[in-house]
């Protein structure tokens, strides 16, 4: 077997619509809802499924629970300007800029928690 790419992901929250509100505008994020009434964030070709903690969707993560993820974005946007929009935004940098490595090489990277305590890194590639 040979993995191509991932399509999507998701996420146990403790509340759908501070959630989106979060990724919506912090993150530039769209929310999408689809199925039965569930909500995605939909963010280029990809997207964040979200279940919400209690009211999961089957099947599930044997133990599925709000902020237990820790996720990677790249951004377009420049670093200095990620950070100056999280500023602006009231998000509690918890470190960075700092280079990491990602799938595809050096990175700079900041990090910060969203709502339900998941660690999110926004990163360029050097």
């Amino acid at each position: 077997m040979k993995i191509d790419r991932l399509d999507h992901l998701v996420l146990t929250v403790a509340d759908l619509t501070i959630t989106c509100e979060f990724y919506n505008n912090i993150l530039g994020m769209e929310t999408e809802q689809f199925g039965n009434g569930r909500l995605a964030l939909k963010y280029g070709n990809q997207k964040i499924n979200l279940h919400q903690k209690g009211k999961e969707f089957e099947p599930k993560a044997q133990y599925p629970w709000p902020g237990s993820a820790d996720l990677c974005f790249i951004a377009e946007t420049k670093m200095d300007k990620v950070v100056e929009e999280l500023k602006a935004g009231n998000i509690k940098i918890i470190e960075g800029p700092v280079e990491r490595t990602g799938a595809l090489g050096k990175m700079l990277s900041v990090y910060f928690r969203d709502p339900d305590g998941n660690l999110i890194e926004i990163s360029n590639y050097l």
